[in-house]
């Protein structure tokens, strides 16, 4: 039976529960108002936790991935099956800990939206400025430059399937694509890129099929190279290839935006991230493992820096032309939405410089400067993929001097150092060996990494038509 005592207790908790979300809500609307225009514009909390779970998908899963088989050429079946385990276990749990760290300033009322802020209060001013935001620009503006770049390749390789003697180069294609990237970087906020990052994911998932499909349909037919699965390169060279290897595995899970994706999603974030790295994961395993085993078993070491170019022997199609035109159609398009993604830390810069918070952003006193310095970004980025067109060593690069530090070393130190669990935790132990173990490797994978540009700087040209 229910009384009227209970009911008006209830009907009082409610009013609390009200007051308290108004009070929420106020708190943030006021925090809001406080942002420089970065923030303001382009980092808007107005997201759920699906919408972060297309932004994740969009960052992780990218056609880096189509490097796998190149990946465990250098590794081997165990070995590289093992890296790509440890990959993804690892990236999964570190971003949740920057994700829990983010959550527990969140609800002290100091709500973080960009990395370099988050390492700014926790590790002080010199390491953001000097370390991690330096990296994190390197990162997402490396990332920039490797999609227009591999756009440019997949549509080089459409043009070839129905003109084999053509004469336009890789530039030229690379021109065009950053000329789509040009249009897409006007997108004014992060979260106004969800339905984007949906369609994204989805073509994600269909060039990752059409790839491991033509794999199947190559390793089955007699048409492919003989399989050879053997690590044939001297000692030296092997070691450093390991290390090389492990550098495009962590480019493949690597993220680096963390914190600006977090910042897209409204208030309250508690769990929400969870939920949309769990779908982001089912995703990424499904596609790396599906590619990486399948172009290896087909191609052994003859698996090329991207396993698209393996479809093709001295320009003749190993599988139906159908199949590679739309494995290249599908990855093209994914690539523009990897880049816009990835443009997202640099616009924040840009807005932060030029705009005017005070002022709306579409106005004319917004809108100009962000076109001219969004178009001469995007321009840049283009120049440098046309004139550097070698995506398996700028992966490798990126993926040790950026991805490792960012996604498996800092995660564990910002939650120790946030959380400070006791030294005879697991927790506390494990994150310290995930840091120390880490930052060997990135440290050896960006010599490997740099040793290997020094190996193939001779077969360089700018601009070269590859």
């Amino acid at each position: 039976m229910v009384t009227t005592s209970s009911v008006a207790a209830h009907v009082q908790d409610q009013v609390v529960e009200d007051h308290a979300k108004v009070g929420q809500e106020a708190h943030d609307d006021d925090q809001q108002k406080q942002l420089n225009a970065g923030a303001l514009f382009v980092l808007k909390s107005k997201g759920s936790w699906v919408h972060c779970a297309y932004h994740l998908t969009t960052s992780i899963v990218g056609p880096d991935l189509l490097s796998l088989p190149y990946a465990f050429a250098f590794l081997g079946w165990t070995t590289g099956i093992f890296c790509l385990v440890i990959g993804a276990s690892v990236t999964f749990y570190s971003y949740n800990l920057i994700s829990l760290v983010l959550e527990h300033y969140a609800q002290l009322g100091h709500r973080h939206f960009r990395f370099r802020d988050l390492a700014h209060d926790i590790l002080g001013p010199k390491w953001c400025w000097y370390f991690v935001g330096p990296i994190q620009f390197l990162v997402c503006y490396g990332a920039v430059v490797a999609s227009i770049l591999l756009g440019g390749q997949c549509m080089k390789s459409i043009y070839l399937l129905s003109s084999p003697n053509g004469s336009m180069k890789l530039y030229e294609f690379v021109i065009i694509f950053g000329c789509l990237m040009l249009v897409l970087a006007q997108i004014p906020s992060f979260h106004s890129l969800r339905h984007i990052n949906l369609v994204s994911m989805l073509l994600g998932l269909a060039y990752s099929v059409c790839a491991t499909a033509a794999c199947v349909y190559i390793g089955n037919s007699s048409k492919g190279s003989q399989k050879d699965y053997s690590l044939k390169s001297s000692t030296v060279s092997r070691v450093f290839g390991i290390f090389n290897a492990n550098a495009i595995i962590a480019t493949i899970y690597g993220n680096g935006i963390i914190p600006e994706i977090q910042a897209t999603v409204a208030a309250p974030v508690k769990g929400k991230m969870f939920k949309g790295l769990s779908v982001c994961y089912a995703v990424v395993t499904t596609t790396s493992f599906s590619v990486a085993i399948s172009g290896y078993w087909a191609f052994g070491n003859k698996a090329e820096g991207l396993i698209l170019s393996n479809f093709l022997d001295d320009g003749k199609p190993l599988i139906p032309k159908w199949l590679i035109f739309m494995t290249n159609v599908f990855t093209m398009f994914q690539l523009s939405a990897v880049g816009v993604v990835y443009l997202q830390p640099t616009n924040e810069v840009l807005e932060t410089t030029f705009a005017d918070p005070t002022r709306n952003e579409l106005s004319a006193r917004n809108l100009i400067p962000r076109l001219i310095s969004r178009s001469l970004s995007v321009m840049l980025a283009t120049a440098i993929a046309a004139m550097l067109p070698f995506f398996g060593d700028i992966n490798s690069v990126i993926g040790a001097f950026g991805f490792i530090p960012l996604d498996f070393v800092l995660p564990a130190v910002l939650f120790n150092l946030t959380f400070k669990p006791s030294k005879r935790s697991p927790i506390y132990w494990l994150n310290i060996t995930i840091a120390v173990v880490f930052s060997v490797l990135g440290i050896i994978g960006a010599v490997a990494a740099i040793r290997q540009i020094s190996l193939d700087a001779k077969t360089y040209k700018l601009f070269a038509n590859v």
